[in-house]
């Protein structure tokens, strides 16, 4: 049997863009033209960019190797535990809508009051156009959820985290955050100036040693994680951020963005899963996208930091407020979730049972704990797009997360429960997986591919 040799990203990228200038007889069509030379004009295409250069190659590779674009797939109408792409039914392994609330009929019946009263939009931002009550009455269920004095909501979850990092802290700070954090907190602590460092993940000896190394020398300093993280489907060591927070004096974030509505016996996070008292945490983060059935995110924490965050961030101030649809299908969905706890259970069982068959079947599950996020570990991008596009063909939806969103050879397809899945269809894509998997490792490479045409 012969072994092939990994190859990097950048690697299969050279080769594609070699394969593709260099054409095919049997495909004269493939050669990548030039961009024209149009003088000073040139700076004003977007054409060449280096950065566009990169995605029409992806997207001559895809049309070369008959691969589909595993991204931007038009869904026909609601996507819950099952989605209709082309009009084919298919089981659904892409969708954060955890709790199964996307489309309840208190959810709906909610966002539809909400327009017969509000209208659709509230127009301008709060501060300028006032409030509705509506509004405040899911920020008090917001504070209410995480155990905190105040919430504040904002039209979008990667917004939240860019305006209130990149106003909170400044060039005399520091953060520090983990390896696997989200991008929304990348780009707030980049807008902030303060100094950034990354943290191996997971690993609280490090970040005690980044602290003590760093801690003295900066004004502020904040500690980011994720309550449950979204590659991985792990949890932090809340107890442990606590006292490393508290012994150099940093504040500590948490983005429950995955965690709230799937962790904890009612839905509260991780603070409840872990059993932590949520007021030793400075600043909660949140998003209504998910658990919620809705859209925007939101901050939980001191009223002073809410004050702070509602009269001085730009992202608050200078942004739109709420939809009354949106604010009201959240709300609802919060009351539907603390009523109908059968969903959370039933969120939990199913990625135990989604874990338990993915090991027993030897697939790599990585660092996943079974709640609602369990990748499939790969190993490489095309093999990973090419799984995505074997399963679509076989009845199952589920999108791939590859270079550079992932080292390489981590490449991944992330499996996200509902509390609506069923057992059968868990077990039959497991089976399916497995069966597809050795086939996609064995065949040809991407470059293979393309060489033969």
């Amino acid at each position: 049997m012969t072994t092939r040799s990994p190859v990097s990203a950048q690697e299969t990228v050279d080769r594609v863009r070699s394969a593709l200038e260099q054409g095919s007889p049997s495909r004269p069509g493939n050669r990548l033209a030039p961009a024209a030379n149009t003088g000073d004009g040139q700076a004003f295409d977007f054409n060449t960019l280096p950065e566009y250069e990169i995605h029409k190659i992806t997207k001559a590779a895809g049309a070369i190797t008959g691969i589909q674009n595993p991204w931007y797939r038009v869904h026909d109408g609601r996507a819950g535990e099952t989605t209709s792409i082309d009009g084919k039914t298919v089981v659904n392994f892409s969708s954060y809508d955890y709790l199964g609330l996307n489309g309840h009929p208190a959810v709906d019946a909610a966002a539809k009051a909400a327009i017969d009263r509000f209208g659709t939009s509230v127009s301008a931002s709060r501060l300028s156009a006032g409030e509705r009550q509506i509004h405040r009455d899911l920020e008090a269920a917001l504070a209410r959820l995480h155990g905190t004095e105040d919430a504040v909501a904002f039209v979008g979850g990667h917004a939240t985290n860019v305006t209130v990092i990149g106003h909170l802290l400044g060039p005399e700070d520091l953060v520090v955050t983990d390896a696997m954090i989200h991008n929304s907190v990348l780009e707030g602590a980049k807008l902030s100036g303060a100094k950034h460092i990354l943290c191996a993940h997971g690993d609280v000896d490090a970040l005690e040693r980044i602290l003590r190394l760093n801690r003295a020398r900066h004004r502020r300093a904040l500690i980011v994680v994720e309550g449950l993280y979204s590659m991985d489907g792990d949890a932090p060591d809340l107890a442990a951020l606590i006292r490393l927070k508290r012994r150099y004096s940093a504040w500590l974030m948490v983005d429950e963005a995955h965690s709230t509505g799937v962790l904890g016996a009612t839905g509260r996070g991780i603070a409840e899963e872990q059993g932590v008292d949520p007021t030793a945490i400075e600043i909660w983060m949140g998003t209504l996208s998910k658990s919620f059935a809705s859209t925007g995110g939101y901050i939980a924490g001191s009223r002073p930091l809410i004050d702070l965050i509602k009269y001085e961030t730009p992202g608050f101030i200078y942004s739109v407020g709420l939809a009354p649809p949106t604010t009201a299908a959240a709300l609802a969905a919060i009351e539907v979730m603390q009523n109908e706890t059968w969903r959370l259970e039933k969120l939990r069982k199913n990625g135990l049972l989604f874990l338990a068959r993915a090991k027993a079947h030897g697939l790599d599950t990585g660092l996943s704990l079974g709640a609602a996020i369990i990748p499939i570990i790969v190993g490489s991008s095309p093999h990973a797009v090419i799984l995505t596009e074997r399963l679509l063909a076989r009845g199952y939806n589920v999108a791939p997360a590859i270079f550079p969103g992932v080292a390489e050879n981590q490449a991944r397809l992330r499996f996200f429960m509902t509390s609506r899945h069923t057992p059968e269809q868990i077990e039959s894509v497991i089976e399916t997986v497995a069966d597809e998997l050795p086939k996609v490792r064995s065949g040809p490479s991407l470059v293979d591919i393309i060489a033969r045409r």
